[in-house]
């Protein structure tokens, strides 16, 4: 009776694993071929090219759909001057550019329904 020795257990495992990574392989293929031709069909579906696939795989990033041009970031905005809005009709010194917490005059007249008789009218702005 021959006895196994420790090379010939790793070979034999060496073996097995080579059987599994042929499995993964295959297992892989199968997968990538089903997602591929549903990429294909979508592409297709969408209108796109070859080479708007390609242009988008080279570029890192996903193209966002539906975005606008770029915005500045919220930093860059921060001490922009915004011309005023509303001018409080009891003390026209306080005004209010309509953005941010509104003042407690904002508030009652938003109450009264009345907000509108505080609007800063554009020949009166300039």
């Amino acid at each position: 009776m021959a006895r196994t020795t420790v090379a010939n257990q790793l070979a034999a495992i060496r073996k097995q694993r080579e059987l599994l990574d042929k499995k993964e392989q295959a297992l892989k293929s199968k997968s990538h071929d089903k997602v591929l031709s549903k990429i294909v069909a979508m592409a297709k579906e969408a209108g796109l090219t070859a080479a708007d696939i390609t242009k988008a795989l080279s570029a890192g990033k996903p193209a966002k759909a539906g975005k606008g041009p770029k915005t500045a970031k919220k930093g860059a905005l921060a001490g922009k001057k915004v011309a005023p809005k509303y001018r409080n009709p009891a003390n026209p010194e306080q005004t209010w550019t309509g953005r941010g917490v509104s003042p407690t005059w904002v508030q009652a007249l938003k109450a009264a329904g009345t907000l509108d008789s505080a609007l800063i009218t554009q020949s009166a702005a300039v």
